[in-house]
């Protein structure tokens, strides 16, 4: 499972079984972490998830920042919540890939607002799914 993790709002995308592809499943709007975990626990029950992948979101010179460190906090309380391995992806560019792709697509800019946290999760996921074939 791939996450795009904001303040608002959490991108998240599954492969395939064979983890060839990822594909989008929802944009999860924050309410609080026990509400966040509970919603990405019927994700990873429904597709019987045995990994994570979070976005980190580092500085193009590689730093890590403050977001890229409420993402690393993020991805170390729920890899403690589900005993699962939690991997942080860099992320940077992501979610302007997707908005490219999304305008190239002819999407509204009012559809994507309300995909494009899903799509950065797809980017992120596919990426990794990538680098682990290689």
């Amino acid at each position: 499972m791939g996450l795009d993790v904001g303040d608002k709002t959490i991108g998240v995308a599954v492969s395939d079984e064979l983890g060839w592809t990822a594909q989008g499943v929802e944009t999860i709007r924050r309410q609080s972490r026990e509400k966040d975990f509970a919603r990405l626990d019927e994700w990873i029950a429904q597709y019987d998830v045995g990994e994570i992948v979070v976005g980190l979101p580092k500085n193009m010179n590689g730093t890590i920042g403050p977001r890229g460190e409420i993402c690393q906090a993020f991805a170390s309380k729920l890899e403690a919540h589900t005993s699962l391995p939690v991997h942080l992806w860099d992320e940077r560019l992501t979610t302007m890939a997707a908005e490219r792709m999304l305008i190239s697509a002819d999407v509204s800019r009012q559809k994507r607002k309300k995909v494009i946290d899903k799509m950065a999760a797809v980017l992120i996921l596919q990426g990794y799914l990538d680098a682990k074939s290689r």
